[in-house]
């Protein structure tokens, strides 16, 4: 990480404990905020069934901030969650009032992107990928692994599980800068693959297109508290906590 960056981390990480410390005092449960307004499906959007111009909001996270401990601390939950995603979805509800974009589900927004601005883009899919981050992860379990159709997806594709894991972490490990590995289904072959920045696979100029049924963030902010430089640790670590139910609905869907 860069000395600028890394400067303006660890500012916004003393910034945010200030603030943490008075919506404690005042009795107020970050965990229970929305941002947004009605409604929100499971793409994290509340647009409506006439047809209105779509909101991103944001979903209780469904666990507390030190759920997924020790693969994945509290603070870096609690900043991850009410700062950066909180921001992403402001940023794009704004600039789709300011552009005046019509789009209505997040599908619709994706699948034209190239269209739009770097600013709907970027905090559109920031929005969007978070939403899908959250649900896929849970507090961990012994014994974490895939069963039944996933397992048997997953084999028939790679091999193994350690082999599809050992993919998707070369993956990960391996996006330049920052951006999110996954892992989708193209017109049912499972695939997997990268992209950059907050892109996700439904962008229609995407580098990996499908759908995607699991996904997990390699930005710097999603582990840099705990891990420092040390992205493979924190890749290895996250299978402890991935959501393998979740994975199972995304490849029924």
């Amino acid at each position: 990480m860069a000395t600028t960056n890394r400067r303006r981390f660890l500012r916004t990480t003393i910034g945010f404990s200030t603030a943490a410390f008075a919506s404690t005092a005042l009795g107020v449960n970050p965990l229970n905020a929305l941002v947004g307004c009605s409604s929100p499906n499971s793409s994290g959007d509340s647009s409506t069934a006439s047809g209105d111009p779509l909101q991103f909001s944001q979903d209780p996270l469904g666990y507390e901030y030190n759920a997924l401990e020790p693969y994945i601390d509290a603070r870096t939950m609690e900043i991850h969650y009410t700062k950066h995603h909180t921001g992403y979805i402001t940023k794009v509800n704004d600039a789709i009032k300011a552009e005046e974009v019509t789009y209505s589900t997040p599908e619709e927004l994706f699948a034209n992107i190239s269209r739009l601005s770097a600013t709907v883009r970027n905090n559109g899919g920031g929005a969007w990928n978070h939403t899908f981050f959250w649900k896929a992860m849970r507090a961990p379990v012994d014994g974490n692994a895939p069963t039944g159709e996933v397992l048997e997806a997953i084999n028939g594709a790679f091999g193994s599980i350690d082999q599809f894991k050992e993919q998707f972490a070369a993956a990960g490990a391996g996006r330049f800068g920052s951006g999110w590995a996954w892992l989708v289904s193209d017109n049912g072959t499972l695939k997997i693959g990268s992209t950059p920045n907050q892109d996700n696979p439904l962008m229609d100029d995407a580098e990996l297109k499908g759908k995607p049924l699991l996904g997990i963030d390699v930005w710097e902010h999603a582990y840099y508290l705990h891990y420092q430089n040390k992205r493979g640790d924190y890749i290895n670590n996250w299978w402890n906590v991935v959501n393998w139910d979740f994975v199972a609905a995304q490849l029924k869907g």
